[in-house]
């Protein structure tokens, strides 16, 4: 094992892997990951998906069946997806027993083109949940303003949620609101509340390529690959006011887990920064960061992990809005335009995964 992922682990964060292909299964790499790189959960979208259906012949035989059974696209791509996810969920299922439930998930994304449809999401999280059957599943939901009802609903009936594509602090705090209602539904109802798991997809990456792009625009050029960090790390501190409030103690008390920060888009786009930046720079007790291998390589090779990165700077992270506002920088633009691309760029990579399973469902 690396004695690096060993620190990270060790100061609290769950390393999860941001991919999965029936190739990394049935090669027993994901289990190779669990034992070595300290890999404690997987995370999927419909780009990982759509990647993995156009590489190699490990699709074949099920796409073979679901042709000649004459099973529509649509249906396809559940048969296939929630079958990769129910073998991940397989493997991980000792963390998941090791860790309480708390660890050992694995996430599927309901379809991204429902994005803007609260109804045929939460419709579409019951087909999945149903359809996956495993205690250790997440269902993505896109943290979209339809999004949120759809999330309390879904907690509200015991199913536990990734809320993914979060990109501003106020639509992170919707989202907690939303499941902190989910979670009172669910006991109004009487369910097991430690069963339900939850965590907040926020994401980092992607910030600071849009935020560079316009730091360029405006010659602040100094400024650029600081909003990223600086944001999620004001996401933290969001999570722990909610966190320490009354309403949260009372669930809590009752057998509620957090709703977990999960730092997702960790993998540097800039190769001028350094390759670890969003795993050494986002070290706090209580979260997640799924990473791709790449990055998960990296950070075992070379990470620097010094303790907390994220309690002692707030006030810098404060300091870092404040410049970018002053240098012109819109937030409230910068963050709706991301999440309007995150769910095109998912919509593009289901259409894809769409097309790539109708040209192979061949008798």
């Amino acid at each position: 094992m690396s004695e690096i992922l060993n620190k990270l682990s060790g100061q609290g964060v769950s390393i999860w892997l941001d991919d999965i292909s029936r190739e990394r299964l049935r090669t027993g790499n994901l289990q190779q990951l669990i034992r070595e790189k300290n890999v404690v959960g997987v995370t999927s979208n419909p780009t990982i998906f759509a990647s993995a259906l156009s590489k190699g012949d490990a699709y074949d035989s099920q796409l073979h069946d679901l042709a000649v059974r004459g099973v529509d696209v649509g249906e396809a791509v559940r048969a296939i997806t929630t079958y990769d996810i129910r073998w991940a969920a397989d493997v991980l299922r000792p963390v998941y027993d090791a860790t309480d439930g708390v660890d050992g998930r694995v996430s599927l994304e309901v379809d991204p083109r429902l994005a803007r449809d609260t109804d045929k999401t939460v419709a579409e999280a019951r087909a999945l949940w149903w359809m996956v059957d495993r205690p250790n599943l997440l269902i993505k939901i896109p943290a979209t303003l339809e999004g949120l009802p759809a999330i309390t609903q879904a907690i509200g009936e015991g199913i536990s949620v990734n809320v993914t594509l979060i990109f501003s602090l106020e639509r992170y705090r919707q989202v907690m609101d939303a499941w902190l209602a989910g979670l009172e539904a669910a006991q109004a109802k009487g369910l097991d509340l430690s069963r339900i798991e939850s965590v907040a997809s926020f994401f980092v990456s992607r910030v600071d390529t849009e935020i560079d792009k316009r730091l360029d625009g405006v010659g602040r050029p100094e400024l650029k690959g600081k909003a990223g960090v600086a944001n999620a790390r004001l996401a933290y501190a969001a999570f722990e006011d909610v966190v320490s409030s009354e309403r949260w103690q009372r669930l809590r008390a009752a057998g509620a887990q957090p709703q977990r920060p999960l730092w997702a888009s960790t993998g540097v786009k800039n190769p001028e920064y350094r390759d670890t930046m969003y795993v050494d720079d986002l070290v706090a007790p209580g979260t997640v960061n799924t990473m791709p291998e790449k990055t998960l390589d990296s950070v075992a090779d070379h990470g620097q992990i010094s303790g907390d990165t994220i309690r002692p700077f707030y006030e810098q992270a404060w300091n870092t809005m404040a410049e970018l506002k002053e240098a012109g920088i819109d937030y409230d633009d910068v963050v709706r335009v991301l999440e309007d691309e995150g769910v095109e760029k998912f919509e593009a990579s289901w259409n894809e995964l769409l097309e790539s399973v109708s040209k192979n469902l061949v008798p």
